[in-house]
């Protein structure tokens, strides 16, 4: 028997795996060797079993996670195929995420650099033009969406469950009275937060409602940035459009770990779950950043409704061709209707501006 099997050092070098990676594969039922000695432990494989370790250390090279090839050596040729190059395609969606994040860290710092060492001059007070909009869309029997839009604060808030609306406005009523107050940028997250955690206790929980919330407020060129939920915020800049937020699904959660293709979430019957949202009951955890604002830049808050079907690079066009915010919110939700609009829609557009 042993004389038609290979060793694990033999095999090894057939297959281009070490032998600790061989020992590592056995253990998670990934390559199982064909006889273990009983005594001395050593493993043999055969070697019609070269095959599936030679596409092991492929699919490795590729940065496949273990589990991910478990999964692919499992299935038939044509079946591992497709999900080879679904999960090619999600490596590819994450890359350029990255490179955009990446690229608006880069462009931050470099502003930041830029405001460092330039000589201090008065800065140009700036003002923000603005525009709201909220549509029912062409499904849903109500509109639960909440957005409002002024020169220092912008909002946007998606409800769900039976008092899903009530909520919404809510989240977004709790941060009106910021408005008035003079704040310093360090003040900006903490007021907002505290603004939010109100909103959160005030939250329905009995009946699984709640909402997400996502909002800037401005003081001066410094932005606030408070995010719960699955709505999203996006700046456009010369260098492009970024989206400054990250989901807070389920979908999204599965598509970090690498068990979805953006794609794949779509379409997932669970893309509406949140992880996180202004619910009672629920965990309170936003996410809070500082953003520096510049002339020209255009921000745009929405909920799902609109980023569920209408795609990056069309929202791009709009904001980029609109010309004023007022138009923005007009075409976006008009892109969503021809879309379907299945959902919601609620959006709001600023403008950064130098004050008259």
């Amino acid at each position: 028997m042993h004389g038609e099997l290979m060793t694990i050092g033999t095999f090894a070098r057939a297959s281009r795996l070490s032998p600790k990676a061989l020992r590592l594969y056995d253990e998670l039922g990934l390559l199982t060797p064909v006889h273990v000695d009983p005594h001395s432990g050593y493993r043999h494989y055969a070697p019609a079993q070269l095959e599936r370790a030679r596409l092991v250390a492929w699919l490795r090279r590729l940065g496949m996670p273990l589990a991910r090839i478990h999964e692919v050596c499992e299935l038939a040729p044509g079946a591992a195929a497709r999900a080879l190059a679904a999960y090619w395609a999600q490596v590819e969606a994450d890359v350029a995420a990255r490179r955009d994040l990446a690229a608006f860290l880069v462009d931050q710092l470099e502003r930041e650099n830029t405001a460092m060492t330039a000589p201090q001059t008065p800065s140009t007070p700036l003002t923000m033009r603005v525009a709201a909009l909220t549509d029912r869309g062409l499904v849903r029997p109500a509109n639960q969406d909440a957005a409002y839009a002024s020169s220092r604060l912008l909002a946007v808030a998606d409800g769900y469950g039976p008092r899903g609306g009530p909520a919404a406005t809510a989240a977004v009523e709790a941060l009106k009275a910021l408005e008035d107050q003079d704040l310093t940028s360090a003040d900006l997250p903490a007021v907002l937060e505290e603004a939010a955690r109100r909103a959160h206790r005030a939250a329905p929980s009995a009946d699984e409602s709640g909402s997400t919330l996502t909002a800037l407020l401005r003081s001066g060129a410094r932005l606030g940035l408070l995010h719960i939920g699955d709505s999203r915020a996006y700046v456009l800049r010369d260098s492009g459009l970024f989206c400054v937020t990250h989901d807070h699904s389920v979908v999204q959660s599965l598509v970090d770990e690498g068990r979805l293709t953006p794609e794949e979430a779509a379409s997932h019957p669970q893309r509406a779950q949140l992880l996180r949202s202004l619910e009672g009951g629920a965990d309170f955890a936003p996410d809070l950043q500082l953003l520096e604002a510049h002339p020209g830049e255009r921000y745009l808050l929405c909920t799902d409704g609109l980023t569920g079907v209408v795609p990056a690079e069309t929202i791009q066009d709009v904001l980029a061709g609109a010309a004023t915010p007022r138009q923005a919110v007009a075409e976006l939700v008009r892109h969503a209707h021809e879309a379907g609009a299945p959902d919601n829609v609620g959006c709001v557009v600023g403008e950064v501006a130098a004050a008259a």
